[in-house]
C-alpha cells in the first residue's frame, strides 16, 4: 500500500505541557459543572447509568436534561477509544491509516456547499484600442447531483487530495429526505476510489447506506476491515448542548463499529469565547463529551477527535477563517488529540473570499502552511472552498492541488544523510573543474526523478493580465475528460436491485 499524505517529522507544539493539562482540567471541570444540556433521553439514560448526575429541565417546548459528567466517564472513554483508525477505500492504495502518535497529514475536501461556481472563458474587446482579451466569467449555480458527481470525479484526478468529503449539497427536485443519503453516497462511491467521509441527514437511511457499502466491499466483515465510508456527526451544538437527532445517529453509527468523527464547530465570539484559552476549554469539552457517548455506545468503536473551531467577524458575526486565531484554535486541537491518543480531524484551506483571486490565495496558503505543522491526521475544507463554506469552485480545487503539493514538499523531512557526503563533495569538485561552473545537469536529473518541486504550472503568457484562473480552467476541463473509475457493472446492478431510493439516472450502465 502506498503512503498518502505527508509526514511532518517534527510537529509544531504551540502549547506546552502545563498548558495542555490546564486545558484538559478546565474541560473536565466544565463537563461536571455546568455539565452538558442533552436533548436525547436514551443518551441521558446511558450517561446516568455510567455515573453521571442528571437533572430534568425544559428548554422551550422540549424536554431536556442537565448532565454532569464526572472525570471517570471521560477517562474510561479515552481508555477504550482506539489510537489507530483506518479510513478504507475502493482502491486499497488509497487507504488512510491514522495513528494517534503518528505525524502523517492527509488533505481532503469539504463541506457541503450550496453553490457551484461555474467559470467560462469569454472574449472581450477593449474600447480603448480594440484589442481582444479573454477573461473568466463566473456564475453561481445551486448544487445538484451532477455537480457532486463531477466534484468526486475531479477529486479522483487530484494527486494531492487524499480523501473525499462530500462537498456539494444536492438540491435536485427529485431528491427528498427519504432518498438523499443513498443517492449522495452512491454518487461519491461511484466516482472516486478514495476514502469517503460524510454526514448523514436521516437516521432512517443509515442501514441502506451501510448495505450499499457492504455490497461494494464484499460483505459485512469486509467492510469492517476496509471501511469505505466514514461518518461525521455534529452531535454537539455549541455551547455544550447535545442535539437529540444527532445523538441518535452517533449512537447508531458507533454500534455499527464504523469510523465516526466527533465534529464540533464553536464560533469564537458568539457560541464560544474568542480568547484562545476559553475556546480550547469549550471545544475540547465538547469533543470529549462526544467521544464519551461514542464509547459508551460501543467500547472500542473507531472514533476521531474532530474540531472545526472558527472565529466570528466582529461586524456581522459570520464565520471568519483567514485569521491567525483560526489557526491557533486548530493547532491546539491537534495537540489535545495527540495528548488523548485519539486520531485528529482538523481544518484548513477555507477562504473568506467569494471568488478565486489574490485574497483567496493568501487566506488559503496562510492556513495551509500553519495548521498542518501540528500534524493532525486529516485536514478537511482543503480544496475549492470559497465564501466561507458556501461555494465550491473546481478551478480553485485544481489550483489548490498544486498549492497543497507545495505544502507537502515544505513539510517533507530533510534528506541530509551521512552516506551522501562523498557524492556531494564529488559533484561539487566536478563542477569546479568544469569550464561553466554550473550544476544544471544535476538539477535536471533530480527534477526528472521528482526529487525537487517543479515550477508553478498555471502561468499565462500575457505580460499585462493574470491568466492563472483561465489556465486552471483549461486544466480542470482536461481532467474532467478522464474516463471515470465507475463501480463494476455487476456491483452497480446489485446495488440498484437491493437499495431502494436510488435514482436510475445515476446508474452509468443504463445510459
Amino acid at each position: 500500500m502506498s503512503q498518502r499524505g505527508v509526514d511532518v517529522t517534527k510537529p509544531y507544539e504551540r502549547l506546552n505541557r502545563e498548558q495542555i493539562e490546564l486545558v484538559h482540567r478546565t474541560s473536565l471541570d466544565l463537563l461536571e459543572n455546568p455539565g452538558i444540556l442533552c436533548y436525547n433521553q436514551e443518551c441521558v439514560t446511558m450517561l446516568e447509568k455510567a455515573g453521571a448526575k442528571v437533572k430534568a429541565t425544559r428548554e422551550g417546548e422540549h424536554d431536556a436534561w442537565w448532565v454532569s459528567i464526572p472525570e471517570k466517564i471521560i477517562k474510561q472513554a479515552l481508555d477504550t477509544a482506539p489510537s489507530k483508525v483506518v479510513l478504507g477505500a475502493r482502491d486499497p492504495e488509497n487507504k488512510i491509516v491514522m495513528e494517534a502518535e503518528g505525524t502523517r497529514v492527509h488533505f481532503g475536501t469539504g463541506s457541503e456547499t450550496n453553490y457551484w461556481l461555474e467559470i467560462e472563458a469569454e472574449t472581450f474587446v477593449s474600447k480603448i484600442d480594440g484589442r481582444e482579451e479573454v477573461f473568466p466569467v463566473m456564475k453561481k449555480n445551486r448544487g445538484n447531483l451532477e455537480y457532486l458527481c463531477r466534484s468526486a470525479h475531479l477529486s479522483e484526478q487530484l494527486e494531492n487530495l487524499d480523501f473525499f468529503l462530500r462537498n456539494v449539497n444536492v438540491q435536485d427536485s427529485d431528491i427528498t429526505g427519504e432518498n438523499k443519503d443513498v443517492n449522495m453516497f452512491f454518487a461519491a462511491l461511484n466516482h472516486t476510489t478514495k476514502p469517503i467521509v460524510s454526514g448523514i441527514s436521516s437516521l432512517d437511511q443509515l442501514e441502506k447506506v451501510i448495505d450499499m457499502a457492504e455490497l461494494i466491499a464484499g460483505g459485512k466483515e469486509e467492510l469492517l476491515k476496509n471501511p469505505l465510508i466514514t461518518f461525521i456527526t455534529s452531535v454537539i451544538k455549541s455551547p455544550l448542548q447535545v442535539v437529540d437527532e444527532t445523538a441518535e445517529k452517533l449512537m447508531a453509527i458507533s454500534r455499527k463499529n464504523l469510523p465516526v468523527i466527533i465534529s464540533t464547530s464553536p464560533q469564537g465570539g458568539s457560541t464560544a469565547p474568542i480568547e484562545e484559552f476559553g475556546m480550547m476549554a469549550q471545544v475540547n469539552a465538547e469533543v470529549l463529551a462526544g467521544i464519551a457517548i461514542n464509547q459508551l455506545s460501543n467500547p472500542g468503536a473507531p472514533v476521531i477527535y474532530g474540531a472545526v473551531p472558527v472565529r466570528a467577524r466582529m461586524d456581522d458575526l459570520h464565520d471568519m477563517y483567514g485569521v491567525p486565531e483560526f489557526c491557533h484554535y486548530n493547532i491546539d486541537c491537534a495537540q489535545m488529540a495527540r495528548y488523548y491518543q485519539v486520531p485528529c480531524y482538523s481544518t484548513a484551506g477555507v477562504a473568506d473570499a467569494k471568488i478565486p483571486g489574490v485574497q483567496a490565495a493568501v487566506e488559503k496558503m496562510f492556513t495551509y502552511t500553519s495548521v498542518p505543522s501540528s500534524a493532525p491526521d486529516l485536514v478537511h475544507y482543503a480544496f475549492g472552498l470559497l465564501d466561507k463554506t458556501q461555494t465550491f469552485s473546481p478551478e480553485q480545487a485544481v489550483l489548490e492541488n498544486h498549492q497543497i503539493g507545495m505544502v507537502k514538499a515544505l513539510y517533507a523531512g530533510s534528506k541530509i544523510e551521512p552516506q551522501d557526503a562523498d557524492r556531494i563533495k564529488s559533484m561539487i569538485g566536478e563542477v569546479m573543474a568544469s569550464p561553466y561552473k554550473l550544476y544544471a545537469r544535476y538539477a535536471r536529473k533530480m527534477l526528472r526523478r521528482g526529487e525537487i518541486f517543479p515550477g508553478f504550472p498555471f502561468e499565462g503568457d500575457s505580460e499585462d493580465q493574470d491568466h492563472t484562473l483561465l489556465v486552471a480552467h483549461e486544466k480542470m476541463k482536461e481532467l474532467e475528460q478522464v474516463e471515470p473509475k465507475y463501480l463494476p457493472e455487476d456491483v452497480c446492478k446489485s446495488i440498484f436491485e437491493k437499495i431502494p431510493g436510488l435514482l436510475p439516472r445515476l446508474n452509468p450502465y443504463s445510459k
